[in-house]
């Protein structure tokens, strides 16, 4: 993560913290405002690892520890009050305790039974290409919706499919079309197939930080696993339904419709550093020690 990265993210926790001191000594009865009131709820609602967290009747994750869990609910009040929708997909938030920048969504997709034989003959330059023109087509409704179009400048990590464990990871660099932004975000994409579906985890940080934290995605991605008679091994073609598309369709055009999330991720992630302050309060410490210590880190990074 750049400096300025970790400075700007500082610099909103300290305005944060500054703000809720405010707001607590000039109204203490006051009526918490929704976004306050979601990232209340989250702090309540959260899971600390070590701890086992059930994905609906699908499968599970063992939260390692150093991670935060948010629930599907409180994680789409939060979401929902910085300004990114969710579905009934949506099955929670990861973030973690330390006050690295990133966080992971993760997804249920009951799609059927992806077919993964199409894996073996991918071709990199085809699969970028389309999800670059996925991204192009997806353009259009971005900008009836008010979101600055984006395009796909090339891969990060380019797809490798684990046929053993069906695993899926790629991830592409996305930013506003015509943009210069020196460090774009990423969107780090990751899956496990079912029987019935997959489980997406999908980690977004800054491109400078990518390298680092891709570990957290890659291991989070390895606790995951679908319950028995869930699994990709317990399809039964006589009775199970199949997805109408095979693989690849998770790297291009499914996955061009993701992106929009990058549209606004810069904005996303100074807004994700105040969940972040949940987290690190949850941890420790009296309210002013947190202070003082961003404030010591925000001069120290400037």
């Amino acid at each position: 993560m750049t400096r300025g990265f970790a400075a700007a993210i500082s610099a909103v926790w300290l305005a944060f913290s500054f703000s809720t001191i405010q707001a607590e000594e000039a109204a203490a009865d006051a009526q918490p405002s929704p976004g306050e009131a979601a990232w209340a709820a989250a702090d309540a609602a959260k899971q600390t690892g070590p701890a086992k967290i059930e994905l609906r009747d699908q499968a599970s994750l063992q939260l390692p520890a150093g991670y935060i869990y948010i629930p599907a609910r409180e994680g789409k009040a939060v979401m929902d009050a910085m300004g990114n929708q969710t579905d009934d997909r949506f099955l929670g938030l990861i973030l973690p305790e330390s006050q690295a920048g990133w966080f992971v969504t993760l997804d249920y997709e009951p799609a059927g039974y992806i077919k993964d034989d199409d894996a073996k003959d991918w071709d990199a330059d085809e699969l970028l290409q389309s999800l670059k023109d996925g991204t192009e087509a997806a353009n259009e409704h971005r900008e009836q919706m008010g979101i600055a179009p984006i395009e796909v400048t090339r891969w990060v990590e380019t797809p490798s499919y684990d046929a053993s464990t069906h695993r899926l990871i790629w991830a592409a660099e996305a930013r506003d079309k015509g943009g210069a932004d020196r460090d774009p975000s990423i969107n780090y994409n990751t899956y496990v197939l079912g029987r019935e579906g997959y489980i997406s985890l999908n980690l977004i940080t800054a491109a400078s930080a990518i390298e680092t934290d891709k570990s957290a995605a890659r291991e989070l991605l390895s606790v995951t696993d679908f319950n028995s008679g869930k699994r990709y091994a317990d399809f039964d073609p006589s009775t199970d339904k199949v997805a109408a598309y095979g693989l690849a369709a998770l790297v291009g055009g499914l996955a061009a419709k993701k992106l929009g999330l990058l549209a606004m991720v810069g904005a996303f992630l100074l807004k994700f550093a105040k969940i972040i302050f949940i987290a690190v309060v949850a941890a420790g410490g009296a309210i002013m020690k947190f202070i003082k210590g961003k404030k010591e880190a925000a001069e120290g990074a400037s």
